[in-house]
């Protein structure tokens, strides 16, 4: 009896042995793929030792790779290496993209990526060598491949290998690794993984190879959305705006206060307001947008609220009042939906309308997605005159932008009674590396060093900020700065344009990293060093510091000094980008029956701005909805239901605009008028 029961470890040993020798290629195939996955992870949210998405990678890997064995041993090697290059394709992507956006790509996105335009030059330039080290694991792959078949390992295999019984073993210890994991899920995790809103938190937890395949289904969905729950979609949708409009909307001190006039919407293409504070050597770092504050309506907590499509969610949720899509961008994936927007309620009123941007018209779609938005006109790269000299970063420089604007401006003045346009700027876009043409903006801190021994005091020079990320950023944001100023004098100096307001609003953060702005807060110039946890003056700037931090101008302002001095004032109000068409609407005289937003001269402190990945903001907390916490902002206690309330309310209002998008619901069912086209 001790004989049998020392010859059972033995055994399972030759066997652990043969299954090693026998299924070299398969677990190189698992190996590297795994190796692939872990390091996405580790070089973009950093959570390399997470045992949760390794397991979900290891069981999709493992049922993926299973089915080879359903092919002939000399033929397994193509279809495991087909997946070794998908895998490292998506990880490539992904890895890019995270770079560039902090933010994981669509696969609706990458699809039409010859549409997203000049985007990618930008990319180009910020690329790590970490970001191509994906590429050599098909060579490793194929290199094993050619020892094997050296050594005879697939003659060896078609003598021993019985596929089907290798298929069955392999594809059910996968799916038992994947049923551990989903067995463990919370109703918030199934819920995160059908909407997707939170990008991040899916590959932090399920891994890259879930999130991509959750993606195609996603992005797949409204291909067949009359099979997935649209009828549900239509409830939701009808009981949330029976909910918001049941208490009538009352007017308020703004109310009209600006009816009649001509709109001009200035873009400002990755403007922060934490510019606005800066100053270097007594030189603002934007002067213009300091100036233009003072003088008008200031919103310094307004927040954009964008998903991967950057600078177009921004449009789309400014005109429409509706959040960006779940999957994908709106302007490529749903550009061909009814919404109801600025420029089509303005032209209810006769307003004559117009976009310009000095880029190609299908950068970001725009040639489809603006005539669908209610612009009469569009004014894009061939209107402009662009030589090498005028061009900066991805196009025609600001300063010359407004220059050749101005003619057409003025056209348009004399030309419409009533008028509505949105001017595009492009210098401030990354990746901030036109330093040549920015000009001289001096960042360097001088400061007096006194020799302790000889007393001898010499005066330092410290270009602490000179060649990095945000240094360039300050630079180039700089230049942009002034290029409006110019803009702005071209208005005040012109006899046209007492009857316009212009909006300006910075689009969407610089996507700088928190080690940049670390820097930027803790470097001391006096010293010469960087400060650390406990140190004097140390400013933690944590993940809820970053969130804050990604405030961006709002001003609107007018030359008009009797509307001037009407509008002169600092609202410190939380307000989002889907606050501007209510709260500018109720000063115009125009309104959607369909805007998520709200007119934030009627909520006031009440307001939440939520965020497409599921994290809200007001005035009391800022919730992240990744970890489930929050940081408090207001001094007194909260309401014991306060995060539940608000987590509810911004899943719903996600859910309802993302089926507004997805399943053309205006067009559909509209509650505004009580029809029912379907």
């Amino acid at each position: 009896m001790a004989k049998k029961r020392l010859k059972k470890p033995k055994d399972f040993l030759n066997k652990f042995i043969k299954y090693i020798t026998s299924n070299r290629l398969f677990l190189s195939y698992v190996i590297i793929s795994l190796i692939g996955s872990i390091l996405i992870r580790t070089c973009t949210i950093g959570n390399t030792f997470d045992y949760k998405p390794f397991i979900v990678d290891l069981a999709l890997i493992l049922m993926i790779g299973s089915f080879g064995y359903l092919i002939k041993p000399k033929r397994q090697f193509t279809y495991f290496f087909a997946w070794i290059i998908i895998f490292n394709t998506i990880n490539i992507i992904s890895s890019i993209y995270y770079t560039f956006y902090e933010a994981f790509p669509s696969v609706s996105l990458i699809a039409s990526i010859t549409q997203v335009g000049d985007v990618a030059d930008s990319v180009i330039n910020e690329l790590r060598f970490v970001d191509f080290i994906y590429i050599l694991f098909p060579f490793i792959f194929f290199y094993i491949h050619k020892v094997l078949s050296k050594r005879n390992y697939y003659n060896y295999l078609n003598k021993i290998e019985k596929g089907k019984k290798m298929f069955a073993g392999t594809i059910l210890a996968g799916v038992i690794l994947l049923a551990c994991t989903l067995v463990t899920l919370t109703g918030t995790d199934y819920s995160r993984i059908i909407k997707q809103w939170n990008r991040e938190y899916i590959v932090e937890r399920f891994g890259i190879i879930f999130y991509q395949g959750n993606d195609i289904v996603q992005c797949l969905y409204p291909k067949i959305n009359s099979l997935f729950g649209y009828d549900e979609a239509v409830r939701k949708y009808k009981e949330f705006y029976t909910e918001r409009h049941a208490v009538e909307k009352q007017d308020n001190e703004y109310t009209d206060i600006l009816k009649d006039m001509n709109v001009i919407f200035v873009h400002m293409e990755s403007m922060q307001e934490f510019l606005m504070d800066l100053e270097f050597n007594g030189q603002a770092v934007t002067p213009t947008v300091r100036k233009i504050a003072s003088e008008g309506m200031f919103f310094p907590h307004f927040y954009p609220q964008i998903s991967v499509g950057t600078s177009s969610d921004t449009e789309f949720t400014l005109n429409t009042s509706l959040m960006p899509a779940n999957s994908g961008t709106v302007f490529v994936s749903y550009y061909n939906r009814d919404y109801i927007s600025i420029p089509k309620l303005l032209k209810e009123q006769n307003y004559y309308t117009f976009s310009m941007h000095g880029n190609k018209p299908d950068m970001w779609n725009r040639s489809k997605m603006h005539p669908n938005l209610g612009y009469d006109d569009m004014y894009f790269q061939s209107t402009f005159n662009v030589t090498e000299e005028n061009t900066v970063g991805l196009g025609i420089s600001d300063y010359a932008f407004f220059e050749q604007a101005m003619p057409i401006l003025r056209k348009i003045e004399n030309e419409h009674e009533h008028y509505m346009g949105t001017i595009i700027t492009l210098s401030n876009h990354s990746p901030f590396n036109d330093l040549e043409k920015y000009g001289d903006f001096d960042l360097s801190y001088k400061r007096t060093v006194t020799n302790p021994e000889t007393g001898e005091v010499t005066e330092e020079v410290d270009e602490y900020l000179n060649d990095t990320k945000m240094g360039n950023y300050i630079k180039s944001a700089h230049y942009a700065d002034l290029a409006l100023g110019t803009f702005i004098d071209y208005i005040n100096n012109d006899e046209l344009f007492n009857n316009t307001l212009f909006v300006f609003y910075g689009d969407h953060e610089a996507k700088l990293g928190r080690k940049e702005f670390n820097y930027l807060y803790n470097y001391d110039v006096n010293t010469g060093t960087l400060k650390e946890e406990g140190d004097e003056g140390y400013y933690n700037y944590d993940y809820y510091a970053a969130e804050l931090d990604k405030n961006t101008p709002l001003i609107f302002w007018t030359k008009n000094a009797k509307i001037r001095k009407k509008i002169n004032k600092e609202v410190t109000y939380y307000m989002g980008m889907y606050d501007i068409l209510p709260t500018l609407g109720n000063m115009m005289g125009f309104s959607s029956y369909y805007a998520l937003g709200h007119d934030i001269f009627d909520i006031k402190d009440d307001n939440i701005i939520i965020f497409p990945n599921g994290n809200f903001l007001t005035s009391k907390v800022l919730y992240n909805n990744s970890t489930g916490l929050y940081l408090p902002l207001g001094t007194g206690e909260l309401e014991s239901n306060y995060i539940e309330e608000n987590k509810e309310y911004t899943e719903n209002c996600l859910d309802v605009s993302n089926s507004i998008v997805v399943h053309d619901l205006i067009k559909n069912v509209d509650l505004e008028n009580g029809e029912n086209n379907e």
